[in-house]
């Protein structure tokens, strides 16, 4: 049976992609949060679904026992399972509920599904032992960024969900990703864009910017006129690309940068919602953090920006979305199922 302490530890597992993580929370303060990275998809510059799952297998046992030791607490105070049931690789996300399963069943504790892009955007709710970290007010508006999803949501409450906006096709991750590829950089290119970026002229060269209804983006255009862009430069000089990086990757991430933040504004000016947010993995970009902060302070914005290890997958964003779900009984049973495809609104 669970525990009957007064106080509340939960244990928060993600797999999703290619991140084995494990975090346990008490009362919502973050004890421990250890991650095992997967180094091999380098070597085919983008994520093996296959692979990825075979080392979820092999890695989320340790994981779970360091975290635990980490946070010096015993299965038996445990009082749910938080566990991602998507979106994101079916094979990976497999991994992670069926140990969650049978780790809730051993210990007869409730199971907690959590919805992977609802963890991103309530990351900015964990709190550190002895630490007092600035959080959202509610309503609050989160432009969600990652290799998967493009997405601005209005928050109401810590589990009320509402999608404003999001990419008719690819997201802007894939975006930072494709370009890095076409210009030879290794994977995971995006951090390397970024790099390369703070070096450059970000005024150099220009790219299309789509206009779409409803404040909705595209970003499979914007690839593709980046690909015809280096294949007729580099037809005029062979050496284009190595002469010029750091002004290409300032150019493009500036272009993508000021794309995002152009509907996010129009989003708020029509929401009258001053509270904003970033989160998911591309929200670790430092071009993309300093012109939030600059775009806020432009328009009396409350702006908030995760710390670097809240960015990219992680449980520790897991477990305070199940520490939520928790307090207001929100279980799930033994029959859940992985779901690739799993709508912010848990539609």
């Amino acid at each position: 049976m669970p525990s009957n302490n007064k106080d509340i530890f939960i244990l928060g597992i993600e797999s999703s992609c290619d991140d084995t993580s494990c975090a346990i929370l008490k009362n919502g303060v973050l004890l421990s949060n250890v991650t095992a990275n997967q180094k091999i998809h380098e070597l085919y510059g983008g994520v093996i679904p296959e692979l990825a799952s075979r080392d979820h297998q092999k890695n989320i046992v340790p994981v779970i026992d360091a975290a635990l030791k980490k946070a010096n607490v015993n299965l038996s105070q445990i009082n749910a399972i938080a566990v991602t049931r998507g979106p994101g690789l079916s094979g990976s996300l497999l991994v992670g509920l069926s140990f969650s399963k049978s780790l809730s069943l051993a210990l007869n504790i409730p199971l907690v599904e959590v919805n992977h892009m609802q963890g991103h955007i309530l990351a900015h709710f964990i709190q550190e032992e002895n630490q007092d970290i600035k959080q959202p007010s509610f309503p609050f508006l989160c432009l969600t960024v990652s290799g998967g999803h493009t997405q601005i949501v209005k928050i109401s409450d810590y589990l009320q969900f509402e999608l404003l906006a999001e990419t008719e096709d690819d997201a802007v991750g894939e975006a930072f990703d494709k370009a890095a590829k076409i210009l030879g950089l290794p994977y995971p290119g995006g951090p390397l864009i970024d790099k390369y970026a703070q070096l450059g002229d970000a005024t150099k060269y220009k790219f299309p910017t789509p206009q779409l209804k409803n404040n909705n983006y595209s970003f499979s255009g914007i690839k593709t006129a980046f690909l015809y862009f280096i294949q007729e430069q580099t037809k005029l000089n062979a050496n284009f690309v190595t002469e010029n990086l750091n002004d290409i990757c300032a150019s493009y991430q500036a272009h993508l940068i000021k794309y995002l933040l152009k509907n996010l504004l129009a989003v708020s000016k029509e929401t009258s919602i001053k509270q904003i947010t970033i989160a998911g993995g591309v929200s670790a970009n430092s071009g993309l953090r300093r012109e939030l902060e600059s775009l806020g302070n432009k328009h009396q914005w409350e702006t908030y920006i995760p710390k670097f290890e809240y960015c990219t997958d992680n449980a520790a964003m897991i477990a305070i979305t199940g520490y939520y779900k928790y307090l207001k009984q929100e279980f799930c049973g033994l029959e859940a199922t992985p779901l690739a495809r799993y709508d912010i609104q848990n539609k």
